[in-house]
């Protein structure tokens, strides 16, 4: 029988796998395609931001940097979605990958869901609900210890480790032989 504390880590490994899937899908056609990255597909979305959907605070960062470097950004969101989306689904390197998701997120929130100067309070949080919700599950999983199971992450911490032990052992043997 499972305890609850099992199914905790169970369901925040559940949560971190779906995650990481719905990064990879994104990911994806952006890597293994050039319409994103080559043929204008990121500055498209920039510029559709701009005309209607940036935070006031966010439109010089967007016209004077994101547009000016835009390929190269392009390739930065695209295979940071990727390995966002291999660490989660995989387990490892957990807590970064949500960071990194969770910065990201707020990036496309304030670039694109700004709801207008005359929004009611609660207009904010409707127009981001495509980002904020991705937000709030990357602040869990970057808070929670969410790499304890379905993880690759115990074994490679244990093949680290092992090899760690082998090179101190092979160094402190070659330390002896020269006394």
């Amino acid at each position: 029988m499972t305890g609850p504390r099992d199914r905790h880590a169970e369901a925040l490994a559940g949560l971190r796998i779906a995650v990481g899937l719905l990064f990879l899908i994104f990911a994806q056609y952006k890597v293994f395609g050039t319409q994103f990255t080559l043929g204008g597909g990121f500055q498209y979305w920039i510029n559709r931001f701009l005309s209607g959907g940036a935070y006031p605070f966010m439109v010089p960062v967007l016209r004077g940097f994101v547009l000016p470097y835009g390929t190269a950004i392009a390739f930065v969101v695209a295979y940071g979605e990727l390995a966002i989306g291999l660490a989660l689904t995989l387990g490892i390197l957990v807590r970064p990958a949500s960071v990194a998701g969770l910065v990201y997120m707020l990036l496309l929130l304030f670039a694109s869901n700004y709801p207008g100067p005359g929004a009611a309070f609660w207009a904010f949080f409707g127009a981001a609900l495509s980002h904020l919700g991705l937000a709030l599950c990357f602040a869990a999983l970057a808070y929670a210890p969410a790499s304890q199971v379905f993880s690759l992450g115990p074994y490679v911490r244990r093949a680290l480790a092992s090899r760690h032990a082998r090179v101190e052992a092979a160094a402190s043997l070659g330390r002896d032989d020269r006394v």
